[in-house]
């Protein structure tokens, strides 16, 4: 592989962006936009819809569970495995409540300052589903914690569908056009190979997207604040291993597809159903098991729960909640670029 050709390309390619205008601004604006939009329009009170987490017992489900918890009205219960997951999300206000059904006597997790908290908690007394004449009085612990802000969960969302978009269409769609246009068969006639072509494209948007998404960030957190409890330099590396393994995604798009049209279908079947299941806009907690199934399978899903550990829970590299997604980013970073450069050819023959 020469260097030199190497970087003259990286260095077109990135020219070729920063001179489309259009292109560039949108890269910009978009999440700047949607970041102030989520905080302007939650900032007002919190709404009254509850979230109450049920640690069952070994072999038990929730349709099988004789404690009255299970058969309260008005409240949205899911079950949680694991205790410890169950009393974090408490603490930063992910959810309402927590009832652990797996002792003797039944115990319940609330976060003391707030207010949906309390409100549940008063809903299920005096619907008799912490304590009545079946069951034991439930014993209250206190979860405390900072509760977070809404644009504080959505901000990573935001920026990482920002991100995944410039990645997926920045390569996906650009190779495709190239090819298209008999670009790809010039550059054939150098003596450019097909390993420098690739790995220049995927420099040159690996640069582009994570200095783009690094402004939009900084530019955001100038005005709102967002609560950072973990490393900046972590949170780059996720951003950075994130950001090359959804370009190499779009490399094995745009490897073989002759089609604009047919690109663009494709890389819009990856992006929204991505967009929709990764947690962009929501918490997925509670949502249907094969929900949560689907929603592993994108390298955003990935990407966002460990920016978030990092962001607010202040998790660290050896945390499982850093080390699990950042290890499926190498992964699939590996799988598709390894797919993409096997099924790559310069010309539409």
């Amino acid at each position: 592989m020469n260097i030199k050709r190497l970087g003259a390309m990286t260095w077109a390619r990135s020219l070729e962006f920063l001179r489309d205008r259009s292109a560039l601004g949108w890269n910009f604006a978009f999440p700047l936009l949607m970041v102030a939009g989520f905080a302007w329009i939650f900032s007002g009170p919190a709404q009254p819809i509850f979230k109450v987490a049920v640690l069952m017992p070994q072999g038990m489900t929730l349709q099988t569970a004789s404690h009255p918890v299970a058969a309260a009205p008005g409240v949205q219960f899911y079950e949680e495995s694991d205790e410890a997951t169950a009393r974090k999300k408490v603490e930063r206000h992910r959810i309402d409540l927590a009832v652990d059904l797996t002792q003797t006597s039944a115990r319940y997790f609330i976060n003391p300052a707030s207010q949906k908290g309390a409100a549940v908690e008063a809903l299920l007394k005096g619907t008799g589903t912490l304590a009545n004449g079946t069951a034991p009085a439930a014993t209250r612990i206190e979860q405390a914690g900072e509760g977070i802000r809404y644009v504080d969960w959505a901000a990573p969302g935001v920026l990482g569908m920002n991100l995944m978009f410039s990645c997926l269409f920045g390569i996906g769609y650009v190779i495709v056009r190239y090819r298209k246009s008999g670009y790809l068969k010039r550059l054939n006639a150098t003596p450019l190979t097909a390993a420098e072509f690739i790995v220049a494209q995927l420099l040159s948007r690996l640069v582009l997207t994570f200095t783009v998404t690094t402004v939009v960030f900084v530019g955001c957190n100038l005005f709102l604040h967002f609560r950072m409890e973990g490393s900046y330099w972590l949170l780059a590396l996720v951003t950075a291993v994130g950001s090359y393994s959804m370009i190499a995604m779009g490399l094995v798009i745009s490897a073989r597809v002759t089609s604009e049209e047919l690109a663009g279908g494709l890389l819009n079947l990856l992006s929204w159903p991505m967009m929709v299941l990764s947690g962009v806009f929501f918490s997925l907690d509670g949502a249907p098991k094969a929900v949560l199934w689907a929603s592993q399978l994108f390298p955003l899903t990935h990407l966002l729960n460990a920016a978030r550990a990092i962001m607010l829970d202040g998790a660290g590299l050896a945390s499982s909640a850093v080390a699990t997604p950042l290890a499926v980013l190498v992964a699939c970073s590996v799988v598709f670029t390894v797919l993409g450069a096997i099924g790559f050819r310069w010309t539409q023959d």
